[in-house]
């Protein structure tokens, strides 16, 4: 069994915390996937800061830009911050350390939208299916020219320019020429996902489950 965080927000404030200078990290929700900053973290729970209203879920996951996932249950909320409790105690190092393969990558959120982008002077559509400040991961119906020139469009987010870095297949990841600030790409993320009016609550770990599988 794997030890049980303080379930007491008492014992949740006053366990011991460690300032993590506002790092950047995502939540997923039944809604979507949202950036927020991680300003500490203990054994028994993290302070998340968002950039609009925290999600209206009491349930979620934290998820830190190497892939590990942490579930959590929110304890308070003031304005745009939150505390929330861990369902099981947090490796204090090893989330700071946050070992990871790949360096300084961007927090990638999973978005499937319709996109359409303009190639060597042609309109195609293809398939959203990640976005970061930094770039995107499309699903086309054919292979494009590795680092060729791209203007791409989405309904909700402002029409980008970027090149092809990379392709797999039909999957191409695109990076921008202009990176977006982490508030702008709240705020888009929010727009196209917005919180529901009835969040589910108090699902149970099978429907904390949904989105992180």
């Amino acid at each position: 069994m794997p030890n049980q965080a303080p379930s007491d927000p008492a014992e949740l404030r006053a366990a011991p915390r460690s300032s993590l200078m506002l790092r950047t990290a995502k939540v997923v929700c039944q809604s979507g996937e949202y950036p927020c900053l991680v300003r500490d973290v203990s054994a028994g729970g993290v302070g998340l800061r968002f950039f609009h209203d925290v999600p209206p879920e009491t349930r979620i996951f934290l998820q830190l830009a190497n892939g590990a996932v942490y579930p959590i249950e929110r304890a308070w909320v003031r304005d745009y911050e939150a505390g929330y409790r861990a369902a099981n105690e947090i490796d204090v190092d090893e989330f700071i350390a946050e070992p990871s393969p790949h360096n300084h990558r961007a927090i990638r959120f999973r978005l499937e939208r319709p996109v359409l982008v303009t190639i060597d002077g042609r309109d195609c559509r293809a398939r959203l299916l990640d976005v970061s400040r930094t770039g995107a991961k499309l699903r086309a119906d054919r292979e494009w020219p590795q680092g060729a020139f791209v203007r791409v469009e989405f309904i909700g987010f402002p029409v980008r320019y970027g090149h092809v870095l990379w392709r797999k297949g039909v999957e191409h990841g695109i990076v921008f020429q202009d990176t977006m600030s982490l508030a702008d790409l709240a705020r888009h993320l929010l727009a196209v996902q917005p919180y529901p009016d009835d969040p589910p609550e108090a699902q149970g770990t099978k429907g904390w489950a949904v989105r992180a599988a």
